[in-house]
């Protein structure tokens, strides 16, 4: 596989260069004004509080991951969100992964305020206790990341809160039962792209497939 194909080497002033051909063809492209354009991005539903009165559920998309090595990641909330004072106050949340069968409850969660609904209640997921956090997990969502938050960082709309991961839970229907391997495939889990949820695609390659080498 030769990804240069299109290239070609020139000296600019004694140093090689990467270049177009001259006769590539050029895509046409419309400039739009800046924002967020990141896309796709996880669904997760964000689970706060310290006492079942206080549990909530927050939907979020704009949360990543920062760090492996310690697991660090984060969530973007607005100060006007509910679950804002409840997650600084408690310095500490559940990002709850969102399969195929929970978006519509994800989505129900990200239109409505905890403000004026308890979410465990009117949604019928199960609050159950995290390990090493003061917040619920949801019981129904394949996989919990339970995390401590470290620093909050005003960014102009939404604060940043990053957070340690201090434990991960994960149904045990996605293991593979020979090799015990996690199959994350299995959890049928959904994405968020401008405004619309989707299915995870057919898988087409894994790291490295790019230099792998054929058999």
């Amino acid at each position: 596989m030769n990804f240069f194909h299109n290239y070609k080497f020139v000296e600019t002033h004694g140093c090689a260069s990467l270049h177009y051909f001259n006769n590539m063809k050029t895509t046409k492209k419309r400039l739009l004004r800046a924002g967020n354009m990141l896309n796709p991005t996880p669904v997760v539903m964000v689970s706060c509080g310290s006492t079942l009165e206080e549990y909530n559920i927050i939907t979020i998309a704009w949360t990543g991951t920062i760090g492996s090595d310690p697991a660090t990641c984060y969530i973007s909330v607005r100060p006007s969100r509910h679950s804002y004072d409840i997650i600084k106050r408690n310095g500490c949340f559940v990002i709850n992964l969102v399969n195929k069968e929970l978006a519509p409850i994800a989505d129900w969660c990200g239109v409505k305020s905890g403000k004026d609904y308890h979410k465990f209640l009117e949604t019928g997921l199960t609050p159950i206790h995290a390990q090493q956090v003061d917040a619920p997990m949801i019981e129904e969502a394949p996989v919990n990341i339970e995390c401590k938050v470290t620093q909050i960082i005003p960014m102009g709309s939404h604060d940043m809160f990053i957070a340690e991961v201090v434990a991960v839970h994960a149904q045990e229907a996605l293991f593979n039962r020979k090799t015990d391997a996690l199959e994350l495939q299995r959890a049928n889990l959904v994405t968020y792209s401008h405004g619309h949820y989707y299915d995870l695609g057919k898988m087409f390659g894994k790291f490295g497939f790019s230099v792998e080498k054929k058999k």
